[in-house]
């Protein structure tokens, strides 16, 4: 891969937002250019041309990538692993176009499993990310999967879902044997004076990174983190739900393409 953005580095192993903004440049250029400003507030930015680099490069893409790189954003790339049965070949084929096309700094490995048995995969792929030059690696189940996974990524997705389902979800004990900054919960359907509440619960929970939007619907990702356009300190509400406890994980749903769909569909952790 290219060479890290600036402030990339510095930004490895740090709280902040990751937000998967699956908008293409052209329908919602204001969308990005709020991510370029919010810069020293965001731990990366995922890049999702078509559930993936795409068959072509897309300049839209490009330009934007730029954008954010020159603002010292780390920039990863979408891949979608379906669950551990993708073969391995097209997972490091995608992560080579988005090299080549974007330059970008790391890999979010999306629809990623949970299960014990599918941990031999994921160790491999963030194996092969790495030799490819992948400064970050992410991997996002979605939900809290078997705990050797979070010994094989940067940051490990630990919850993507709605507002309503993240208020009660529930935390299980081994993360407390991990910093804060391995990681991250997605929520969607943040109503906008909640979105502090959100930073301050998974901060609660054991979660440095995450990211609140209020988008809802196929596609909640379209929307900007509410926290890249105000104060992320003007809240100061009670964090709803408790740190980590034993808890119980729930299922993960298919994602799809940008102005499509989300790298993941929500799905009710701790409901089960």
């Amino acid at each position: 891969m290219s060479r890290p953005a600036t402030g990339a580095r510095r930004r490895a192993g740090r709280a902040g937002l990751l937000v998967p903004l699956y908008v293409h440049p052209a329908t919602d250029p204001g969308a990005w250019a709020a991510l370029v400003a919010a810069a020293p507030r965001l731990r990366a930015v995922v890049l999702n041309a078509a559930d993936g680099p795409g068959r072509i490069p897309d300049p839209a893409f490009t330009g934007a990538v730029a954008g954010l790189r020159g603002a010292g954003v780390p920039v990863l790339g979408y891949v979608d692993t379906a669950y551990g049965h993708r073969p391995a070949r097209e997972v490091v084929g995608d992560i080579r176009r988005h090299r080549k096309w974007y330059g970008v700094d790391g890999v979010f490995l999306d629809q990623a499993a949970a299960g014990p048995g599918e941990l031999p995969y994921y160790r491999r792929l963030v194996r092969l990310a790495r030799a490819l030059g992948a400064g970050t690696a992410v991997l996002n189940p979605g939900t809290h999967p078997d705990p050797g996974y979070a010994h094989l990524a940067d940051v490990l997705v630990t919850f993507e879902g709605d507002w309503e389902d993240y208020r009660g979800a529930g935390v299980p004990a081994w993360t407390a044997d991990h910093p804060p900054e391995r990681f991250c919960h997605l929520v969607h359907g943040v109503p906008e004076e909640h979105t502090a509440l959100v930073a301050r619960t998974a901060e609660r929970r054991g979660a440095a990174v995450h990211c609140a939007v209020p988008g809802t619907g196929a596609n909640p990702w379209r929307s900007v983190p509410g926290a890249a356009r105000t104060d992320p300190g003007a809240a100061r509400e009670t964090a709803p739900g408790p740190g980590p406890t034993p808890g119980t994980p729930g299922t993960g749903t298919p994602g799809t393409a940008t102005d499509r769909a989300p790298a993941a569909t929500p799905e009710r952790e701790g409901a089960r």
